[in-house]
């Protein structure tokens, strides 16, 4: 299986994607010559992670026979200061609401997504850290980011 995305120059600093047949609009800011008519490309890829993990916590939820409420999946990614400009370290946040009889059963699903399943994850696992936290019914229930910086801080 092969993924292809086919990506036109629509000038000044416009670029449109087409993915699967949906359109996704790349520009710039008009300060550096853009339009601000689409997302810069780099949150994109925090846009992936999310949408790659999120799946992954909805559909094995629905698999099992539970539904959440709401729920919502916050990326944020880190840039370095210096060219090129990449991110160094991701954390999502996890929010989750529901019966508190599915808490277990989102910490555990949540985890294997982040563990197992979610391929984006798994690829910028290769490159940075990435870290989660789960907040369920608006309260943390898991946060390894607190680890992570302790085992950063250790090499």
């Amino acid at each position: 299986m092969k993924h292809e995305v086919n990506t036109q120059w629509m000038g000044k600093m416009q670029f449109n994607a087409l993915v699967n047949d949906h359109v996704i609009v790349m520009d710039a800011p008009e300060r550096v010559g853009g339009e601000d008519l689409g997302s810069i490309p780099k949150p994109l890829v925090l846009t992936a992670l999310s949408g790659c993990t999120g799946m992954d916590v909805v559909a094995l939820l629905r698999k099992e026979g539970k539904e959440l409420r709401n729920f919502n999946v916050i990326v944020s990614g880190e840039l370095t200061r210096r060219a090129p400009m990449q991110y160094n370290r991701i954390h999502v946040i996890y929010q989750a609401e529901g019966e508190q009889a599915l808490e277990a059963d989102v910490l555990r699903i949540i985890n294997r997504s982040q563990e197992e399943i979610c391929g984006v994850s798994a690829m910028l696992k290769k490159a940075m850290p990435i870290t989660w936290e789960v907040q369920f019914n608006k309260v943390e229930i898991f946060n390894n980011a607190h680890r992570a910086e302790y085992e950063e801080q250790e090499k």
